[in-house]
């Protein structure tokens, strides 16, 4: 740690809000440090889906996670922050300045302001108890896509009734062999238009009411033993790949051990986006408040008033809202 390197901002997340957070910070000026557990900007646009479209991102009627991750990237780098990668956070407090220490696994930062962006924090995918399951990773069982090409002609199993289901059903259809998704009831969590598709428009086979009983195969999965949780009917399926997609279980680790007033896993922000502790912010997924939408698009606005509500609290002459960005020069 070098003391005399202060920064205005101190940015928790390296994801699509955090990024954007950084450019914003520096159009109001502020010297900035971005810190990220993961080796590369993007967070789990570029981590986790880089190959699965997004839709709702304003500007772009579709466009790749992973594209979009480097296009964020671009833009949260353009004021030339300090990057921190491959460092996670354990403790935030204030040292005898009054400045905030950040202390990671790897070094120590100071800082003026921090603004939370760390998503739902580290996430794991959720696994269903079947052994074979366990067995068959990385033989074709997979709980993200990281490169679709793989998928070509393929029969592929999808288990799940959510968002990450259907998403990857849309997907992997136009290019896989055959695919089947089955669900263990006939309620879905993903949009309506989602759920029109996969029974109107799509050619996927969708089996509610059924479960993965077991997988077998050789070297890799070639078979999927399903069976209705109703009926306990049983039925056998050729399948090269299986992808489960039941959610992720997020831990906020040490964050919660820092005095932050918490719903869940969830840190409490009030309208600009002020956390309990003064100086401290929070925007993007692991922020709530009422009215909460978890999108990128909101994370993005939430981001910039967390920002100038920064600005204000590392100067308290400046502005809070300084203009619109085509007013300035960049």
């Amino acid at each position: 740690m070098n003391d005399e390197v202060v920064h205005d901002i101190a940015i928790i997340g390296g994801g699509p809000t955090g990024l954007f957070a950084s450019f914003y910070a520096g159009m109001r000026g502020m010297s900035t440090i971005i810190i990220d557990s993961l080796p590369e900007l993007g967070g789990q646009l570029s981590a986790l889906y880089p190959e699965k479209y997004v839709y709702d991102m304003p500007g772009f009627p579709q466009i790749l996670a992973g594209k979009l991750g480097e296009q964020m990237a671009e833009q949260g780098t353009k004021f030339n922050p300090t990057l921190a990668m491959g460092e996670r956070v354990v403790n935030l407090e204030k040292n005898q300045k009054d400045m905030f220490l950040l202390t990671t696994d790897k070094s120590k930062h100071i800082a003026r302001s921090v603004l939370i962006c760390a998503g739902p924090g580290a996430f794991s995918p959720k696994r269903l108890p079947i052994p074979s399951l366990e067995e068959f990773e990385g033989r074709g069982v997979n709980y993200f896509v990281r490169n679709k090409v793989q998928f070509t002609d393929k029969r592929i199993l999808i288990i799940g009734g959510g968002d990450s289901a259907l998403d990857w059903a849309m997907e992997l259809e136009p290019i896989a062999k055959c695919i089947t998704l089955i669900h263990r009831r006939d309620v879905f969590r993903a949009h309506e238009e989602s759920v029109d598709w996969l029974f109107h428009k799509s050619r996927v086979t969708t089996k509610l009411w059924w479960e993965l009983r077991c997988l077998e195969g050789g070297a890799r999965v070639e078979k999927a033993i399903i069976f209705n949780n109703k009926t306990n009917a049983e039925d056998t399926l050729e399948v090269d790949f299986c992808l489960v997609n039941i959610g992720f279980a997020a831990n906020l680790g040490s964050i919660k051990e820092w005095g932050l007033v918490m719903e869940g896993n969830q840190i409490v922000v009030n309208s600009k986006m002020e956390t309990n502790i003064p100086g401290v912010y929070a925007a993007g997924d692991i922020c709530t408040y009422d009215g909460k939408l978890r999108l990128i698009a909101t994370g993005t606005g939430e981001a910039c008033i967390a920002v100038c509500s920064a600005k204000t609290w590392v100067d308290p002459n400046s502005k809070f809202f300084p203009g619109h960005s085509s007013n300035m020069s960049l």
